[in-house]
């Protein structure tokens, strides 16, 4: 398979790559034409792929090519892509190092490696074919997009997360983006080596975990907080039963007895939706000992605070916002979605009674993903929610790579959650709580 680095070598508009190109076209052309639907009906797989690639060499022999080896391997490659797979992206699917792929139209394509952005020179031959390979991916999943309904959320084969939105709302061409989910998912060792935080933090988020404390991961796009959710949930004991629900599945819980819901948009007639208020309603009724709400968005906020106060302890979830503050004013914001008119008190008691801590992640410059502030929820005082800060990373600068560095920081707050982690069985030492700087970047 030809790689990304062999594919950048190559700059756009080479007249040795439009010549490729149209090659590629040709024997494209050439093989639809020659395939027998019969004969291609009754195999499979590896087989399938095997016998259409002896095609494909036999048509290359018969084009007057002048490609050395190694072109005519890229070529075979790419034909079968665009027979079977999903044409230029399988190079970039097929790359592990890839976090996100980004298109911009036919002519732009981009990706996110170690948390920067670059240009590939992968393109499509023009906004006709990027469609088509839109259509190859969301019609596997049974969705659709075209001028009616011009954007479309899907989730891919591997747990990518697919978004879409083509013309005419997308004024260059189709805007497409994949966010990547590996089959292995980072686990606690890796981010411990990446610094994401320290072992005394994972020690207090742990304990958290097994004392049945109510977790909000808050963070922005991009910041690791599904990642983040991922790994504090192989904390949760193997016995316990667990309700996840998500827009798209992209939880990967390791435990065996996990139900996972997901909701489901509204067909072409605007029926049929499913939203994810509906799907916590419902996971009250299937006995869970623990709820995690992907991400919550909107109403369903209140329903999840409303399971959290009536005996689903030890449940997660994550949201946007950008500081442990501002998540709670989100929360307050997303409760109102649910048409309710609470008193701006009563709402907020809701919150300091159901939530126990906030984890706030952020993406710095560079590309660093951190978890920046661990904060506990102590109350309330007159109409204010009372947080105290038990951990948080200290920004200090940017090195010459242009990548933030900076130092976690224990605050000398010993929680005031620690009888419940010492009732559950689970002694901190006092040190932990200590104040000092307890790691540089």
């Amino acid at each position: 398979m030809m790689s990304i680095r062999a594919l950048n070598g190559t700059r756009l508009g080479d007249p040795k790559q439009v010549g490729f190109e149209q090659l590629k076209q040709r024997i494209h052309a050439k093989l639809v034409d020659k395939l027998d639907m019969t004969r291609i009906s009754e195999l499979e797989g590896d087989v399938l792929r095997r016998e259409i690639r002896y095609v494909v060499e036999h048509l290359c022999d018969t084009e007057d090519t002048l490609l050395n080896r190694s072109e005519r391997e890229r070529l075979i490659d790419e034909v079968l892509d665009e027979t079977f797979g999903l044409g230029p992206l399988e190079a970039l699917l097929k790359d592990p190092s890839i976090s996100d792929i980004l298109i911009n139209g036919p002519k732009n394509v981009y990706v996110e490696r170690r948390g920067k952005l670059e240009k590939t020179n992968v393109t499509f031959r023009d906004n006709d074919h990027l469609l088509q390979i839109v259509d190859r991916i969301i019609s596997k999943v049974g969705r659709r997009v075209d001028e009616t309904c011009p954007m479309v959320d899907a989730r891919m084969p591997d747990g990518s997360r697919f978004n879409a939105i083509i013309p005419p709302l997308a004024l260059d061409g189709a805007a497409v983006s994949i966010r990547r989910f590996g089959t292995n998912p980072l686990k606690l060792e890796d981010l411990l080596n990446f610094k994401a935080f320290t072992p005394e933090m994972v020690m207090l988020l742990e304990g958290a975990i097994k004392a049945r404390l109510n977790i909000i991961v808050s963070g922005g796009t991009g910041s690791g907080k599904t990642t983040l959710l991922n790994t504090l949930s192989s904390f949760i004991p193997n016995t316990e039963r667990i309700v996840t629900i998500e827009d798209a599945a992209e939880l990967q819980l390791q435990q065996d007895h996990v139900v996972r819901l997901e909701t489901r948009p509204p067909n072409i007639e605007g029926r049929g939706a499913i939203t994810a208020r509906d799907l916590v309603r419902n996971a009250l009724r299937m006995r869970p000992e623990r709820i995690i709400i992907g991400e919550c968005r909107g109403a369903e906020a209140l329903d999840m605070l409303q399971a959290m106060n009536t005996g689903h302890e030890g449940s997660m979830t994550t949201l946007h916002a950008n500081s442990p503050r501002d998540a709670l004013a989100r929360l307050e914001t997303m409760i109102m979605m649910a048409g309710f008119e609470l008193p701006l008190k009563a709402m907020r008691t809701q919150v300091a009674a159901a939530i126990d801590v906030i984890v706030q992640t952020n993406r710095l410059q560079g590309g660093t993903r951190k978890v920046t502030h661990i904060s506990e929820i102590v109350g309330m005082e007159q109409d204010t929610v009372v947080m105290q800060e038990i951990y948080r990373y200290e920004q200090e600068g940017v090195d010459e790579n242009g990548r933030a560095y900076g130092r976690f920081v224990a605050t000398g707050i010993r929680p005031s959650f620690m009888p419940r982690l010492e009732a559950a069985g689970v002694r901190l030492p006092s040190s932990a709580f200590r104040e000092r700087v307890m790691l540089e970047d």
